[in-house]
């Protein structure tokens, strides 16, 4: 969103907080893309790409049904194809005579996938001409690997999460953050064929590859890159290395990678470039002079200002016009997404608890690191409440929190309502732990899930004991 940030800051507010109809966002959007007086975003949340129309301020869909799908095809007409979880854009340009931004190239993060969308009638690589409005798959097999292919079917991305169109020869490519893999990847907009840049390692099917180092190919190390911006006039690619807190810089050209601003501290400071500091930032663009990098530093709610020449930091003030209008009422807290459960995390049964409404069930987390292990600095180790077909029992809960140190771990409250919809019920703890080996050699994210069945009667018994949420990585 943050190209809607730079314009909105003097224009005013689109969309409510909670509403999915015509007119009007929910709150979970990522990216964007502008041609002259239209605007494209991924909704994500809704699994939607809407189009906002500023002349006739009108906001369509024009793909997604608003639920999430499970296709990895596509070649519907848009606002009848399903997609999934869809989280940056980016205008290029088909294979029609006419030079025109033609295609919305789409970051589809929940198939992981590179989509296109028709907004002409035009080519893709290897596929004949496709009708206007149709929604179709261009690279990625669905599978969630760093898997890499001179067939784009035959690819896998994992959670494709940035776009940035280098259209220029030599390039005439697509730039791809590929934030679960931590590499960022190239798509051939000739051919389709995905090739590898920086980050990452060879093994297709090693998701846990990352790391902050500066260097070149496959030596280089990223963590979670988030946001890509290409710059045409030097011809480098900056990267948002959103879980190490910097901002890159990619020379395509020798595959050389290097930190451009941030300490590497999650932190809030505007100075120099390397004494500058940012908490998880997650997009970027170009200004139109080529000088200013814009930067979404996510988690100090700041977009920040690079100055590429006078190689300094500041922070953009934002404000609203005097007759922008909000449309709904500001929610109390954002909560935070549940992350993707992996393959590999264990599933626990714990045994069924009596409890009575009103009570305070204690839940407390004992997980136990390999030995010298030891949790990643700065990367999101968390838990997440769940109750899925019984989320009545969660409304007045905390629903997630922080697991900061191995040796202090968080105690969970699960406060019974005192008005049961159900007399059973079943609360999932789900745990999302970053860790690496005594030597930092290897890192790794788990995950557990515990499953804890409850029985609710209106006999008080006597007080209960914590319910211990034990597991050995």
């Amino acid at each position: 969103m943050l190209l809607v940030d730079l314009w909105w800051q003097t224009q005013g507010t689109i969309g409510s907080w909670s509403s999915r109809r015509m007119g009007a966002f929910r709150a979970a959007l990522e990216g964007v893309a502008i041609a002259d007086n239209v605007i494209y975003v991924a909704d994500t949340e809704n699994h939607l790409i809407r189009k906002i129309d500023l002349e006739a301020e009108k906001v369509t869909t024009v793909a997604g049904v608003g639920i999430q799908g499970t296709d990895t095809e596509g070649g519907e007409e848009g606002d009848k194809q399903p997609i999934s979880s869809p989280w940056d854009v980016a205008l290029g340009t088909s294979g029609s005579e006419v030079q025109r931004n033609d295609i919305l190239w789409i970051a589809m993060a929940g198939t992981h996938q590179i989509w296109a969308l028709l907004l002409d009638s035009g080519t893709l690589p290897k596929k004949s001409d496709l009708k206007k409005g149709t929604c179709i798959r261009f690279a990625g097999s669905g599978n969630e690997e760093n898997r890499n292919n001179a067939y784009p079917h035959k690819a896998g991305f994992a959670q494709p999460s940035g776009l940035a169109l280098a259209s220029e020869e030599p390039w005439s490519c697509l730039f791809v953050a590929d934030s679960e893999s931590s590499t960022v990847r190239t798509v051939s907009l000739r051919d389709g064929a995905v090739k590898h840049l920086v980050g990452g390692e060879r093994d297709p099917m090693n998701l846990f590859a990352f790391g902050d180092v500066d260097g070149a190919g496959i030596n280089a190390k990223l963590q979670h890159p988030l946001g890509v911006a290409w710059d045409e006039e030097r011809q480098v690619l900056y990267v948002a290395d959103s879980y190490n807190h910097k901002i890159k810089v990619v020379d395509p050209k020798t595959k050389g990678c290097t930190t451009l601003a941030g300490t590497g501290d999650a932190s809030d400071a505007s100075s120099s470039f390397a004494e500058s500091a940012f908490n998880e930032p997650g997009g970027l663009c170009i200004g139109e002079s080529g000088r200013l990098l814009y930067v979404a530093d996510t988690n100090n709610h700041q977009i920040k200002v690079m100055d590429l020449e006078a190689r300094t930091v500041s922070v953009l003030p934002v404000c609203k016009s005097d007759s922008a209008v909000v449309d709904g009422s500001f929610p109390r807290e954002k909560q935070k997404t549940v992350p993707k459960v992996p393959k590999s995390a264990a599933h626990i049964g714990l045994p069924p608890v009596t409890v009575h409404p009103g009570q305070a069930l204690q839940l407390r987390l004992k997980l136990q690191l390999p030995p010298g292990a030891k949790l990643t600095e700065g990367a999101p180790s968390c838990w997440f409440l769940e109750a899925e077909g019984n989320e009545w029992l969660l409304q007045e809960q905390t629903p997630s929190g922080d697991i900061e140190n191995i040796s202090n771990q968080p105690a969970i409250s699960l406060q019974i309502p005192t008005h049961c919809l159900s007399l059973e019920a079943v609360v999932s703890v789900v745990v999302f732990l970053y860790y690496c080996s005594a030597d930092s050699s290897a890192c790794m994210m788990k995950g557990v899930v515990f499953r804890q069945p409850l029985q609710i009667t209106s006999t008080q018994p006597a007080c209960a004991a914590p319910v211990e949420l034990a597991y050995a990585f």
